[in-house]
C-alpha cells in the first residue's frame, strides 16, 4: 500500500512542513508506506496529475491552502478516471471549514481531515495497513464504511470497480471510528490539541529540501485575536519544549540549512520561549544559517531588543505585522498594538544595523479609507524598514471577518485567493490604484535597487505615499509596464520620472541612480545616463597601480595585480555626496545642486563586490580622497565612508 502526501506550493524554494510532519508521526514501521511529493502552482496540471500516476498510488492526501485550492480541484476531477480505486483525502485550512460542502462538491473525495492531522493521519494510516494485513475481501472497503456517496458508487460500479458485496467480514477498523476526520456520513469525533513536544522532528533527512527554505515551528497558536486570520480560533498558544528545540536547532545549524524560517505566528508572546532561542543561536551561530521570525515588535523588552541586536549581521530577519496605524481599524480588528512602542522598537532594532527588517500592511481592513491608508503607509515607510510589503485583505472561511463581511460591506472574490474587491470605505477604483501603488513600492523600495535615489526623491513630494502614488500614475499616463523589463530600463524610467517631478536637480539623480547601481552589481556596460569615464582614466589607474603596492583600501586582494583588481571592483567620480543622505537633504545647502560640473569638487569611491553586507546585500564601498585617505561615515552596514 502505498499513501501519497502531496503538497502543491506557490514557489519552487517553498516547502510544505505539514506533509513532513505527518510522515513523521506514522511510526517506523508503517513510514515506508509513505510518500511525500512536492510540486507548485506554476506547473501545468497535467504535468502533475502524469507525475502522480506514474507513482501509482492507492490513496492519495493533498495539503490544501487558497493558493492551491484551484488546482487541487482540477486533480481531483481527473485522478479517478485515470485511478478509479484509488482513495482521495484532503487536509489544510482550506477545507476545514463547512468540509459537508467540500465532499458535497467532490464525490469522489473519500473523507477529509480536520486540524491538527497527525494523530488522524496515524490511525488512518494504521486503517489502510490493516486493510492490506487481510486476506482479500470482496467488500469494498469504502462501501463497508461508507464514505462514498451512493452517486459515486454507482458510478464505480458502472465502471467494474466496486466488487460484489461479500457476507459481511469485518474490517481491521472502520473509519467512522477515527476522531478527527469529515466522512460523506458525517463528523467522527473530534481531537484534543496534540502535545507539541510530542511531535516527531520531521527533517531528518535534508535531500529533499536542497536549495529550499525549511519552515519550522516550536508553538501553534497565537496570542492576539485578529478577526482576518485563522490563527485566532485556537485561543491558547502551546510550546515546543525548549530542549527539543535548541537540540532541533543544532541539527539545523550542523547541517548548515541556509535558512529557517520559524512559522510561529507570533514568536515573542512568550518572553522566556523567545529569548532562550535567540540566546541559543547567538551562542551556537554556524555564521551561515538566517533564522525568520514573525514577532509583534511592541512586546519586545529592553533586554531582547539588546540581545537581538549582538546577533551576527544576517543571521536573524523579523518579520512584523503592523498592519494599520488607524487606531480605530485596530479595534475593530481586534489587534492590541501600541503604534508609539512599535515604533521605538523597530528603530532600535534599525539602529543595532544587523537584522533584516520586514514589516506588513494590509489594505482593506474596516474603516481604513484610502487618504487613512495613505496616513498607515507613510508612517509605516518612514521606520525605514527593508522590506514593506503591501497585501491586500483575504476574507478567510471561517474567519470573524468572513462572518462580518456584510456588516463592513466588503465584497471579495468568491474563489481563492478571496481577495477584498471593495469596502464600505475603500471603492474598487481605489483598490486598483493602491494595487498599482503596491507594484512600483516592490520594485522601487523591496528590491533594494534603488534605495538612494528614492530616499532622496521622497523630499519633492509631500511625502513617501504621495511619492509612489505620483509614480504610479506616470507608468499608467505614459503606458509603461514593469512587466519583466531589463534593469537597465527600470533605471531610466526612474531618472525621466525625476526629470519630470524634480528637473532642477536632474544631475543628482542621475548620480544616484548610478551609485545605487555599482552598489548592487560590477556593470559591464554603464548606462545611457553615465557620464563618459575618459577625463578620470589615467586617475583611475593610478589608483589601482598604488593599491597594488600599498593593499590600503583592498586588503583581501592581496594576490591580484592592479588590472585584476580594477576588474574585480569599481572606482567611479562623483560631484555630490551621493553617500551622505543627510547631506544632500539639508535644505540650506541647495546651493549644491546649481554649481557646475568644473566648480565642484570631485570625489572618487570604491566599490569592492568581495564585500557585502549581508542585511541589504550593497557592495561595501569608501570614498577616496586624492590624498588617498577616507573617513568613516554614514549609517549603512556596508560602512560607507564620507569624504
Amino acid at each position: 500500500m502505498k499513501f501519497l502526501l502531496v503538497a502543491v506550493n506557490a514557489k519552487y524554494i517553498h516547502s510544505n512542513p505539514a506533509i513532513y510532519s505527518l510522515r513523521a508521526c506514522v511510526g517506523e514501521g508503517l513510514k515506508e508506506s509513505v510518500e511525500p511529493v512536492e510540486y507548485t502552482i506554476n506547473q501545468a496540471m497535467e504535468e502533475i496529475l502524469a507525475d502522480i500516476y506514474r507513482r501509482k498510488p492507492d490513496v492519495v492526501g493533498f495539503s490544501c491552502y487558497i493558493w492551491n485550492w484551484r488546482l487541487v480541484q482540477e486533480l481531483l476531477e481527473e485522478l479517478p478516471k485515470l485511478l478509479p480505486d484509488i482513495d482521495l483525502w484532503l487536509g489544510g485550512p482550506e477545507v476545514s471549514h463547512a468540509p459537508e460542502k467540500v465532499l458535497e462538491e467532490h464525490p469522489f473525495v473519500t473523507g477529509i481531515m480536520l486540524g491538527e492531522g497527525e494523530a488522524t493521519f496515524k490511525e488512518l494510516l494504521e486503517y489502510y495497513a490493516g486493510m492490506d494485513s487481510l486476506p482479500e475481501v470482496a467488500l469494498d472497503r469504502k462501501q463497508a464504511a461508507g464514505t462514498v456517496p451512493e452517486a459515486a458508487l454507482d458510478r464505480k460500479q458502472a465502471a467494474g470497480t466496486v466488487p460484489e458485496a461479500a457476507s459481511g467480514r469485518s474490517v481491521h477498523k472502520s473509519l467512522g471510528e477515527i476522531g478527527g476526520l469529515c466522512l460523506p456520513g458525517g463528523l467522527t469525533a473530534g481531537r484534543e490539541p496534540v502535545d507539541m513536544s510530542g511531535i516527531p522532528f520531521p527533517y531528518q533527512d535534508l535531500d529533499a529540501f536542497e536549495n529550499k527554505i525549511i519552515y519550522y515551528e516550536s508553538s501553534r497558536g497565537c496570542s492576539f485575536r485578529c478577526s482576518y486570520c485563522l490563527s485566532s480560533i485556537e485561543k491558547h498558544v502551546r510550546l515546543r519544549d525548549i530542549s527539543v528545540v535548541e537540540r532541533e536547532l543544532q541539527y539545523f545549524l550542523d547541517h548548515r540549512v541556509a535558512q529557517v524560517k520559524f512559522v510561529d505566528r507570533t514568536f515573542n508572546c512568550d518572553h522566556s520561549h523567545a529569548t532562550r532561542v535567540w540566546r541559543y543561536l547567538l551562542e551556537h551561530d554556524n555564521e551561515v544559517t538566517n533564522f525568520h521570525f514573525e514577532i509583534a515588535a511592541d512586546l519586545l523588552r529592553r533586554e531582547e531588543i539588546a540581545l537581538l541586536g549582538r546577533l551576527r549581521p544576517g543571521q536573524v530577519q523579523l518579520e512584523i505585522g503592523v498592519q494599520s496605524a488607524n487606531p480605530q481599524t485596530l479595534a475593530a480588528v481586534r489587534r492590541r498594538q501600541d503604534m508609539e512602542v512599535l515604533e521605538k522598537a523597530v528603530a532600535a532594532l534599525r539602529q543595532g544595523g544587523n537584522i533584516h527588517l520586514h514589516l506588513d500592511l494590509i489594505a482593506g481592513l474596516p474603516y481604513e479609507d484610502y487618504e487613512s491608508f495613505g496616513k498607515s503607509f507613510d508612517k509605516v515607510y518612514r521606520m525605514k524598514p527593508h522590506q514593506l510589503q503591501l497585501g491586500f485583505l483575504k476574507v478567510l472561511k471561517g474567519s470573524e471577518m468572513w462572518e462580518r463581511a456584510e456588516e463592513y460591506g466588503i465584497r471579495f472574490m468568491g474563489r481563492p485567493p478571496y481577495e477584498v474587491l471593495c469596502t464600505r470605505w475603500l471603492s474598487y477604483e481605489d483598490l486598483r490604484r493602491l494595487k498599482a501603488i503596491e507594484e512600483m513600492v516592490e520594485v522601487y523600495y523591496n528590491s533594494g535597487q534603488f534605495s538612494h535615489t528614492m530616499a532622496f526623491l521622497e523630499g519633492a513630494f509631500s511625502g513617501p505615499f504621495a511619492m509612489y502614488e505620483a509614480l504610479a500614475d506616470y507608468f499608467e499616463k505614459s503606458g509603461f509596464t514593469l512587466q519583466h523589463p531589463a534593469r537597465a530600463r527600470r533605471f531610466q524610467l526612474l531618472l525621466d520620472f525625476a526629470r519630470e517631478q524634480d528637473g532642477h536637480r536632474e544631475a543628482v539623480y542621475r548620480e544616484l541612480l548610478l551609485y545605487d547601481m555599482y552598489l548592487r552589481e560590477n556593470l559591464k556596460s554603464r548606462p545611457d545616463f553615465a557620464p563618459d569615464l575618459s577625463p578620470y582614466r589615467e586617475t583611475i589607474q593610478e589608483f589601482y597601480k598604488k593599491e597594488q603596492g600599498t593593499r590600503r583600501f583592498l586588503p583581501r586582494y592581496g594576490h591580484y595585480d592592479w588590472k585584476q583588481l580594477s576588474r574585480m571592483t569599481h572606482l567611479e567620480p562623483f560631484f555630490y555626496p551621493v553617500w551622505d543622505e543627510e547631506k544632500l537633504a539639508e535644505k540650506e545647502d541647495q546651493k549644491i545642486f546649481s554649481q557646475s560640473a568644473p566648480g565642484r569638487k570631485v570625489h572618487f569611491v570604491l566599490f569592492d563586490y568581495g564585500k557585502r553586507s549581508p542585511v541589504d546585500f550593497e557592495a561595501f564601498s569608501q570614498v577616496v580622497e586624492e590624498n588617498g585617505t577616507a573617513r568613516k561615515g554614514g549609517e549603512h552596514a556596508h560602512s560607507i565612508c564620507g569624504g
